[in-house]
């Protein structure tokens, strides 16, 4: 054994929630004095801290990121663990580094110009996601 440790990666998590009421959703989390980063129609970015935020999807919208059918939260829990990098090449790079790792793909890259995403399932059938956002404009 060498002793060399490998490289470390700091990255930021969004953790991805299917919700049936956007705005329900929203008013809870502003209730519980958590901010926001941006808001769609169909999701919203809670800030849980600098490196930590949760993505409100409404159900449709979180069932066309999921590659297998979407848990009923009242009988299961699944996630779409999510991994935010500063740049695309960033994305790329984890992305190809898990596919070589022994992960599988999921779905295609999406490039839409407010962010930069590739999709994977880990050796467990766990899917993340590397991706690159655009800030929104001020």
């Amino acid at each position: 054994m060498s002793g060399t440790q490998p490289a470390t990666r700091s990255a930021t998590l969004f953790v991805n929630l299917p919700v049936s009421d956007l705005a329900r959703s929203k008013a809870f989390f502003t209730a519980l004095g958590f901010p926001f980063y941006g808001a769609t129609d169909d999701m919203a970015s809670v800030v849980i801290s600098e490196r930590t935020q949760v993505m409100l999807l409404a159900q449709p919208t979180f069932a066309s990121y999921a590659r297998a059918e979407v848990a009923d939260p009242g009988k299961s829990t699944e996630v779409i663990l999510v991994l935010g990098l500063d740049t695309p090449q960033e994305v790329d790079e984890l992305a190809d580094q898990a596919l070589a790792a022994g992960a599988t793909p999921v779905g295609e890259p999406l490039n839409d110009g407010m962010r930069y995403q590739r999709g994977f399932a880990d050796p467990d059938g766990h899917q993340w996601s590397a991706l690159c956002l655009v800030p929104p404009a001020s």
